[in-house]
This record gives C-alpha cells, structure tokens and sequence, in this order.
C-alpha cells in the first residue's frame, strides 16, 4: 500500500522517525513539492526500532540539513501487507519471493 502525505520542513525528522517507529514501512521516498525525488530510504522489516534509528542517524542528518533549506516535502510511504511484503515487491526483481 502506497500512500502521500505533505509534511512542513520542519515537521520532516520527527515523521520520519514516527514512520519507522511504526514498523510497518518498508520505504519512505521524500521529494520536493514538484514530484522530484531527493531521497529514497529502504526500511527492513522486522528491525527493532532502537537499532533502525540508530542505523538512520546519518539519513537524519542529511533530512534535517534539507529541511533547513526546503519548507515543504512529499513523503511517498510504502507500507509492507500482512506477508511483510509491498505490491511494488511483486515487479521488483531484487526481492525473493
């Protein structure tokens, strides 16, 4: 399931880690208003959220730095079905059935 939500520049770390805190997404894609992609973080499924944000300190720093610069965000979030795996897996040649 895919879903778009705007966030304000400011607003951008703490939805993040809310996002990966919630366990269930497998990837967050952050663009500009304009649709162009700045940034597409791959989540693990099933990592503890302690060591998933841990693992994250650097994609959060480079998301505030552009944060600062940059007053709105689209967050494309693709969240992992009952099997763990997302529609987009199906056509994705890298993933194991």
């Amino acid at each position: 399931m895919t879903e778009r939500v705007n966030v304000a520049g400011s607003e951008l770390i703490d939805y993040v880690k809310q996002l990966v805190a919630e366990g269930n997404v497998r990837r967050l894609i952050i663009r500009k208003p304009g649709g162009v992609k700045l940034m597409e973080i791959p989540l693990t499924a099933g990592v503890v959220v302690g060591g998933a944000l841990t693992l994250l300190a650097p994609i959060l720093a480079a998301l505030g730095a552009m944060a600062a610069l940059i007053a709105k965000f689209e967050i494309d979030i693709l969240r992992s079905d009952d099997d763990g795996r997302t529609r987009d897996d199906e056509n994705d040649p890298n993933v194991l059935p």
